[in-house]
């Protein structure tokens, strides 16, 4: 059986989005003939813990783990933080940044290129070159953010020229949508485009999940580029039968930054409800996991803080649950420059829990060519207060005649077991 060693920042018991692709990929490799070895860090830095994914991992598979060194005690040291998680993607769970926050953020950006996980680049360079010199490799994944892990790959690329390597972007690099955030000088982001653009053309195969993304990437001229997306895994979605929300519930499931912000909604939702007592009675917004002071701040604004139910986190088994038994699933696109590609990992989930989708983004980008093609829900622009309406009262016509159901199709393709064939497709090619 040939080996792939896959190099990755996320593992258990890691939770949140990051560790799903991997670990999915994991679970059925063996089916197709390759043997996983997985690489990760020993004293990772992870928002959040999720032992659930423990039952995916196949018996008896190698997970090689390092000690990593992070930057991030001296910054809870520095800001007053000791104790807490750090937030991934730009997450401010508490009034206006702070002076000090802007400074951690300038020196992040700055100083820690591609991201702080830098320091562990040289370590897994030298021990990966003197495992692969020891045992058979017939090929290396790096999966990014964090970028490091590709700088990782880079390096053995040198140093092994002939063994393939596959650079999987999950997220874009300096496309993604806070990277102005970073506040970079010139020099910190000419660095950052050199970074990614070696990686691109070194990797003998780019693998992203969307066509927006593909698109971007084709510009850096990659030897080889192809896409395979995210998506579910039939044993997560096939739970009991639930009963649905008594309310006209609208879920969120996932990281909720500024970006990501829905004002329109929020103000059609605040209209609804200033002008019906029924649907403020009936309505139930629920929010789960991190979200940014700002979406509270444009709740609170339009006056529907009532109709709030926040839960700070569920494992991925809970919240498959959460998904299946809400009336209508939220899809939230970043509004930036990159909306038109991004292709969330939850998208999947949610096509598969058989509940209408309403997302909120670019009407033309790839989130609206997956819901056309599946008849899984709506899409609405950003700042079209009128089809947002329209959208919201058609759904909440359905949910009072009990008629609120949605007949996707062909989703069967977004399966993680069809996705890792593809996978096996690139890697034997």
């Amino acid at each position: 059986m040939k080996k792939v060693l896959i190099i990755t920042y996320y593992w258990i018991p890691s939770g949140g989005s990051g560790i799903q692709r991997w670990v999915k990929f994991t679970k059925y490799l063996r089916n197709f003939g390759w043997e996983p070895v997985i690489y990760a860090p020993e004293n990772p830095e992870y928002p959040s813990e999720d032992l659930s994914f423990v039952k995916d991992i196949p018996e008896n598979v190698i997970v090689i783990k390092k000690a990593i060194w992070e930057p991030y005690n001296i910054y809870r040291n520095l800001f007053g933080k000791k104790g807490e998680n750090i937030n991934a993607g730009f997450i401010s769970e508490n009034k206006k940044t702070g002076l000090k926050e802007k400074l951690s953020i300038w020196i992040r950006g700055n100083f820690f290129i591609p991201d702080p996980r830098r320091f562990w680049i040289r370590p897994s360079v030298n021990y990966l070159s003197k495992y692969i010199t020891e045992n058979k490799i017939d090929a290396i994944i790096t999966t990014g953010p964090p970028h490091s892990m590709h700088l990782i790959g880079l390096g053995i690329k040198k140093r092994f020229p002939s063994l393939k390597w596959v650079a999987d972007f999950r997220d874009p690099w300096t496309n993604i949508d806070f990277y102005a955030d970073l506040n970079l000088t010139f020099m910190a982001d000419k660095l950052h485009h050199i970074l990614e653009r070696k990686v691109i053309q070194k990797a003998d195969t780019v693998l992203v999940v969307s066509s927006g993304m593909k698109d971007e990437f084709e510009l850096l001229c990659p030897q080889h580029l192809e896409i395979i997306t995210n998506g579910y895994d039939d044993d997560d979605t096939c739970v009991e039968k639930l009963n649905r929300d008594e309310k006209f519930s609208l879920a969120h499931i996932g990281t909720l930054n500024a970006a990501r912000n829905p004002t329109t909604l929020w103000k059609v939702l605040g209209e609804l409800c200033a002008n019906d007592p029924q649907f403020k009675s009936d309505l139930l917004i629920r929010l789960v996991g991190k979200t940014d002071f700002s979406v509270f701040s444009e709740i609170e604004k339009n006056d529907i803080s009532v109709n709030v139910d926040k839960i700070a986190y569920l494992t991925h088994a809970e919240a498959i649950k959460m998904q299946q038994q809400s009336q209508v699933l939220l899809l939230l696109i970043n509004n930036s420059n990159n909306a038109k590609g991004i292709l969330t990992g939850k998208f999947f989930e949610y096509l598969v829990a058989k509940r209408p989708v309403l997302a909120i983004g670019p009407i033309d980008g790839d989130v609206a060519m997956v819901l056309n093609e599946t008849k899984a829900g709506k899409i609405v622009d950003f700042e079209d207060f009128t089809t947002t309406k329209e959208a919201i009262l058609e759904y909440y016509q359905k949910y009072k005649d009990g008629k609120l159901t949605i007949n996707s199709t062909s989703i069967e393709q977004y399966s993680r077991r069809e996705l890792t064939a593809q996978l096996v497709k690139i890697l034997e090619s």
